[in-house]
């Protein structure tokens, strides 16, 4: 049986927190449950290195061209995330992603990003809380879920900004396995959110 993939898009200008959040929640999914069969990768237009928004380098696993079939996507936000709004080969790529029945997830403005491809029309979504704006202003049949730290639509699930995709990830972690496995991810990586201000 072949291992379960998600991919994580990155792109010049993503947000760290909105793709490493994820990536470390479900990275220890993979590693300290591998025979849960769990394969997380990150994936990017081209092979050049990545400057995330505040300088961080990265190279990604794979190009678009050639990731594996994924089973879930996630796209986080980030300054670049308005560039790829006007990106018709991303939006193409996701929307076909989304014919695929590929489950998309957004962290921060990476819901910008779905909006633009046409995918959350008639939807809730959440996002950045600075950013609903923009959010309506693409897509004006939108339901804003601007109290939620993340909203599940069935093949959609979108989040709030940046430290939200820490929550979305352990949902997702849930949704595709177990509760129980969503809570041993938790305890490993010592999330318990108790801000000192």
């Amino acid at each position: 049986m072949s291992a379960r993939q998600i991919g994580i898009f990155l792109f010049d200008g993503a947000e760290e927190l909105d793709w490493a959040g994820p990536w470390e929640v479900l990275a220890a999914w993979s590693k300290q449950w591998p025979e849960d069969d769990i394969e997380v990768f990150t994936i990017a237009r081209t092979e050049a290195p990545i400057t995330c928004a505040k300088g961080l380098r990265v190279l990604a696993d794979h190009t678009v061209a050639h990731a594996p079939n994924m089973e879930l996507l996630l796209v986080p936000g980030g300054r670049g995330a308005r560039t790829l709004v006007d990106d018709e080969q991303t939006l193409g790529w996701l929307r076909q992603l989304h014919e695929q029945e590929v489950l998309l997830a957004s962290v921060c403005t990476g819901a910008l990003v779905l909006a633009a491809a046409g995918l959350l029309r008639n939807r809730p979504a959440a996002t950045w809380w600075g950013a609903f704006d923009e959010l309506c202003a693409i897509d004006s049949t939108i339901e804003a879920r601007r109290e939620e730290r993340f909203v599940d639509d069935g093949d959609i699930v979108t989040g709030a900004g940046v430290s939200a995709g820490i929550d979305l990830a352990l949902h997702l972690v849930a949704r595709l396995h177990s509760v129980e496995r969503a809570r041993n991810v938790r305890r490993y990586i010592q999330y318990d959110p108790a801000p000192p201000v």
